[in-house]
């Protein structure tokens, strides 16, 4: 099928902006290319990194008195809900059904936010049948440090 022009005669096209003369006349629609040989530039231009870029403000912002979260406990009501907690898991803790790493780190828990000495020896059997051998060296490890801890503070003169 040949698609040319019967009037016209056909003349060889050197270059391509006598291609896109010819291509215009036969496709009207496509704009002519720029008259310059340069290729655009493929990478899209960014701010400098030293400059910072403002991001945008909310419109809204609510006061402390408006905000959902007011209702929240003071970190005094806080404090008292986990003496209360820690209080009412340490008789609890001996029936609660774990994995020996989980019950190790519940009884590390409650010496470390209680100060408890009495906790040393459930912790320190539990940490004996941890299966894992780093695992439990790292709970000996765990063991030693809260013993020397309780040990400083016992020994520490009171004011």
């Amino acid at each position: 099928m040949d698609i040319t022009p019967q009037d016209e005669q056909q003349q060889p096209i050197s270059d391509d902006q006598e291609l896109a003369k010819a291509l215009a006349g036969v496709l009207p629609d496509v704009p002519e290319p720029a008259t310059t040989a340069t290729a655009p530039d493929p990478t899209p231009t960014l701010p400098p990194l030293d400059q910072p870029t403002e991001l945008p403000q909310p419109s809204f912002v609510p006061a402390a008195s408006e905000s959902s979260f007011s209702s929240a406990p003071a970190s005094s009501d806080l404090e008292g809900i986990k003496k209360s907690a820690l209080g009412e898991l340490r008789p609890l803790i001996d029936k609660v059904d774990l994995p020996a790493e989980e019950k190790f780190d519940t009884y590390l828990m409650l010496i470390r936010s209680t100060d408890d000495s009495s906790l040393i020896a459930p912790a320190h059997a539990v940490a004996q049948g941890i299966t894992d051998e780093t695992r439990r060296a790292e709970a000996l490890l765990d063991i030693i440090k809260e013993i020397d801890y309780l040990s400083r503070n016992n020994q520490a003169p009171t004011a």
